[in-house]
């Protein structure tokens, strides 16, 4: 007998008008919540670096999260506590592990996009 697929929910929202907004200083950041998952829209201006505009927000070190995403627009440098570095661009996808400071390079805005439910509910957040 043929298997049947069954949709018990559809849900769309749009970063356009998102549950919650944060927005620290040279920082916005856009959430949604979409069935069990909180998918976040990171946008930073030129200028914008981790330990400068979040760090005051959250009180810690360095950025205690581990991020899941891709970048859609705009550079960003990395670099984890163990002085490993690496940037990011345009159509990566990354992974950053918890303990490093990042910043965007050039003078693009950078925007990326957030998959890891834990980062873009905690994110900038007090």
């Amino acid at each position: 007998m043929p298997t049947k697929n069954v949709v018990d929910t559809f849900e769309v929202k749009s970063y356009d008008t998102p549950d919650e907004k944060r927005r620290p200083s040279k920082s916005v950041i856009d959430i949604v919540t979409v069935g069990d998952y909180t998918l976040g829209r990171f946008s930073f201006e030129p200028g914008w670096k981790w330990s400068e505009c979040i760090k005051p927000v959250v009180n810690t070190r360095s950025c205690e999260l581990h991020h899941e995403g891709m970048v859609a627009a705009g550079r960003m440098h990395v670099r984890h506590d163990d002085g490993t570095e690496l940037e990011i661009g345009p159509g990566d996808a990354y992974v950053i592990e918890p303990g490093h400071d990042a910043w965007i390079v050039g003078s693009e805005v950078f925007v990326g996009y957030e998959f890891d439910s834990k980062a873009a509910e905690t994110f900038a957040r007090s």
